[in-house]
């Protein structure tokens, strides 16, 4: 990979991580976020690489606006639709339906198992990108060190009963078998899989669909776990590509994830169970799964 290609994937990473910082002032009314001067510059580089084109960096301009406006407009109705046109657009990025992205190859058409389906990684700007907006606008996250003691406390145990309840059933149906390695890329897979898939699934599926669904059914006994229910079940089905057992299999993930969600009120939750359960199937099983 080109120097300046990998310069922008790991300066969108740092920027992803910088959401958690506080801004610098530099004037007595004036502040900047560290993850937006970090985010210019991936773009910047990513301009330079040819991993941007203009269309997509006009995409990425009118999805901050309106995921700014999502946050902050003055208007319940600028909110609502600003809200809707934020969530098609993470959508259609996160899915790659827009153009103007050259999203490069990590790792190309590897078989890590034996009997296992070849595996394709790319590293995602346009769905890097939507994690990244989403977190700094919309998403609850920790605010201290202190909360997030408290955050993993009460995350633990529902990390190890959706990775035993998904691993489980994928050995049971034939997905995956057992199958530790550690393969020379374990680390690079990680983190790609970390800042460019995990951080945008979970700040679109928990920190955004189901904190809004949750706070419009609010009224009603149960209508926070019936956000939790359909952010599962609408995570499953965007999964149906790879089939009805991997659909399955990411709804009973989900589950765990929106309930995590729903415990702490906070995204690092459910990011820390993806990013583990993703972490111990790579390691520990079949990957991606067994070949049909």
């Amino acid at each position: 990979m080109p120097t300046i290609t990998l310069l922008t994937f790991i300066v969108l990473a740092l920027a992803i991580g910088a959401v958690w910082l506080k801004p610098i002032s530099f004037a007595a009314q004036a502040a900047v976020a560290p993850w937006a001067g970090l985010f210019v510059l991936a773009l910047l580089c990513g301009w330079i690489a040819g991993v941007l084109q203009a269309p997509a960096i006009v995409a990425l301009a009118l999805f901050s606006a309106v995921a700014w406006l999502t946050a902050t407009g003055s208007q319940k109705y600028v909110r609502i639709i600003s809200g809707i046109v934020a969530g098609l657009l993470a959508f259609a990025l996160a899915i790659h339906k827009l153009p103007g992205f050259s999203n490069p190859v990590m790792i190309a058409g590897a078989v890590f198992s034996p009997g296992a389906a070849p595996f394709t990684q790319y590293a995602n700007f346009d769905k890097g990108a939507v994690g990244l907006i989403l977190l700094a606008f919309i998403c609850s996250r920790v605010r201290s060190w202190a909360e997030l003691g408290g955050v993993l406390k009460k995350t633990w145990p529902i990390l190890l009963v959706t990775v035993a309840a998904v691993m489980a059933f994928a050995v049971g149906v034939g997905f995956v078998h057992p199958d530790f390695k550690l393969p020379s890329v374990t680390l690079q897979f990680i983190a790609v899989n970390l800042f460019f898939t995990v951080v945008a699934e979970e700040a679109f599926f928990r920190g955004s669909l189901q904190a809004r669904l949750a706070a419009s059914l609010a009224r009603f006994r149960y209508g926070p776990w019936i956000a939790v229910i359909c952010s599962a079940l609408l995570f499953g089905a965007a999964h149906l590509a790879g089939g009805p057992a991997y659909a399955l299999l990411a709804t009973i993930a989900g589950l765990g994830y929106a309930y995590a969600y729903q415990a702490t009120q906070r995204i690092e939750a459910p990011i820390l169970i993806h990013l583990v359960l993703n972490t111990v199937h790579f390691i520990g099983f079949t990957y991606p799964f067994v070949a049909r």
